[in-house]
């Protein structure tokens, strides 16, 4: 048994090594002992459990989430990020970090990368970092001009995607959705709109965002949707958007005139990409997300731990 004075020693010790970060020869110093002494009476803190030492591993209750996703959809990889415990903002930078490390690693053998556009491919593109490639194109794969939100515009993001790693990129030069068919029909034959759209069609990897219409629906902040459009979409049991066009829950194209005027890739043309990486974030997309994956249209999904738990939830 510790005596009152050697705990108190132990303790004083162990907050300066473990909470501080002060290194055993700085604390020998201080007490006027040896370096020894004091890694005697670290270990025998945790002996006599004054010091308990709890390591939160992740690794295994998320690997448990991503093969369980995988299994239920047959994805290439499941990401799951721990986000547990991390403040709001600090989530989408966090999934960014991951999605981006993942990214940088699959681009390897991709001559054309596609993107789509959205909040969370903002901060996936935040976090790459700056690394030269070479035979690398950037293109953007949906319209999107205005004012508000550039940052999250597909061809922003193709921008400055491109200046990370050094390469060329399109641009898009025409809104995500335009008023009538005809006028998609005619700005669709321009040569400047035309050859990246065909150039979508050729890309080797896509990174895409899946949105909800209904809930922080950045389609409708912008403008692009207004509340009559919304509740058409939603007597059509719409859930999600991909690449601006929407699905219902079971992953079909939902037959809705605004589907017929957007401006960007189809989404058949989306399923013939070779690796499609969807990247999501937050619980009012979970229906979002298992639209997008019953559909077919996504072989990665990178997400945060609570959204992956409500996920999984529903396959069971």
């Amino acid at each position: 048994m510790l005596n009152s004075e050697d705990k108190k020693l132990i303790v004083k010790i162990a907050k300066l090594y473990y909470f501080e970060a002060w290194t055993q020869e700085k604390i020998a110093v201080k007490f006027g002992i040896s370096r020894p002494a004091v890694s005697k009476l670290l270990q025998k803190g945790r002996d006599e459990g004054v010091v308990e030492i709890l390591i939160h591993d992740d690794t295994l209750e998320t690997g448990d989430l991503e093969k369980e996703i995988e299994a239920a959809f047959d994805l290439k990889q499941a990401i799951v990020v721990p986000t547990r415990d991390l403040k709001q903002e600090l989530v989408y930078s966090t999934v960014g970090k991951a999605a981006a490390g993942f990214v940088l690693k699959a681009m390897k053998q991709a001559e054309r990368i596609g993107v789509s556009w959205g909040t969370t491919l903002f901060h996936v593109v935040k976090e790459f970092p700056f690394e030269k490639k070479e035979n690398l194109k950037i293109v953007p794969l949906v319209g999107g001009m205005g004012n508000d939100k550039i940052e999250i515009h597909s061809n922003q993001i193709a921008y400055e995607l491109s200046k990370k790693l050094g390469v060329k990129c399109e641009s898009l030069y025409a809104p995500a959705v335009v008023e009538t068919e005809e006028l998609r029909d005619k700005i669709v034959e321009l040569p400047n709109i035309s050859s990246v759209l065909e150039e979508g069609k050729l890309i080797d990897l896509a990174l895409v965002g899946i949105g909800n219409p209904f809930a922080l629906s950045t389609m409708e902040q912008i403008g692009y949707l207004n509340q009559e459009v919304l509740q058409q979409l939603k007597a059509l049991n719409a859930v999600a958007d991909i690449n601006s066009r929407f699905i219902d829950q079971n992953g079909a194209l939902c037959n809705h005139p605004i589907n017929n005027k957007v401006i960007g890739i189809e989404l058949e043309h989306l399923k013939a990409v070779k690796l499609v990486i969807a990247i999501a974030v937050g619980l009012h997309k979970v229906d979002s997300i298992l639209a997008a994956l019953k559909g077919g249209y996504v072989h990665v999904l990178i997400t945060d731990e609570p959204t992956a738990s409500s996920l999984a939830a529903k396959l069971k």
